[in-house]
């Protein structure tokens, strides 16, 4: 079945509230009247609300990077799920290989996130992805494997109607090392057996997003396999026309 091409941008710790408006502002320009891919941009909580008022009415959508699993109490420095909904945030991103490998995450606590972010209204990218000595070990299949199925337990089919996957191998974050179209389809393609194994035909719609050094150069080619349906981008997503090149090549 045919999905809706999806391009998400992973601004991490970057850009203030005026940066990062002056980025959508320019992302707006560059992007009007694209309505065969769904966009979104991920900006820092203190952020998320002036950029989500400056793209109201427009064709970009706002996720946020993080979210806690209660909805509120003693949890200092963290955001609920009710939270961003008010903002309002459409999207969260869970379980990014930064918040595992420098905030003790793990396939539990993303589990609970996305669980908590469904059942606010919001609408998950859950992330999965190996480290390079996995890959080199060929623990691959075994360790995203492990993070799906662990990270998606206890989900409806319906939840996953809401969800997106992101596989970002973490040896491809930020080093210039991307993925050849062949081994991320691979791993898509696997992600996707999973999620028909746990979830049934509801598997054939959920949008798999590949990510790690993604750039316009790269967009149609990593898109072209089978299973891939997107890219959640990191640097590129900080210039608007790098980004909206990336948006551009993902319509097929």
């Amino acid at each position: 079945m045919a999905r809706t091409p999806f391009i998400a941008g992973n601004w991490k710790m970057n850009k203030t509230v005026a940066e990062g408006l002056e980025l959508v502002r320019e992302l707006k320009q560059a992007v009007a009247g694209i309505n065969d891919v769904d966009i979104v941009v991920g900006p820092t909580f203190t952020t998320l609300a002036a950029v989500a008022e400056e793209v109201k009415g427009s064709n970009i959508s706002v996720s946020a990077q993080n979210v806690h699993w209660e909805a509120n109490g003693a949890y200092t420095g963290e955001i609920s799920a009710g939270m961003l909904k008010e903002i309002p945030v459409e999207y969260v991103i869970i379980g990014h290989s930064e918040r595992r490998q420098y905030f003790g995450e793990t396939d539990e606590t993303v589990n609970k996130r996305t669980k908590a972010a469904l059942a606010a209204g919001l609408k998950p990218i859950v992330c999965v992805g190996e480290l390079l000595e996995e890959r080199e070990s060929g623990k691959t299949d075994e360790v995203v494997g492990q993070q799906t199925r662990q990270g998606l337990a206890g989900l409806s089919a319906a939840d996953m109607e809401n969800t997106v996957v992101a596989y970002e191998p973490v040896w491809a974050i930020g080093t210039g090392l991307t993925a050849s179209p062949q081994q991320a389809q691979d791993v898509h393609a696997m992600i996707r057996a999973i999620l028909r194994e746990m979830f049934g035909q509801v598997a054939d719609s959920v949008r798999i997003l590949y990510g790690g050094s993604v750039k316009a150069a790269n967009t149609a080619e990593l898109m072209a396999g089978a299973d891939i349906d997107g890219a959640l981008v990191g640097g590129a997503s900080l210039k608007a026309a790098d980004f909206a090149g990336i948006i551009t090549n993902a319509r097929g």
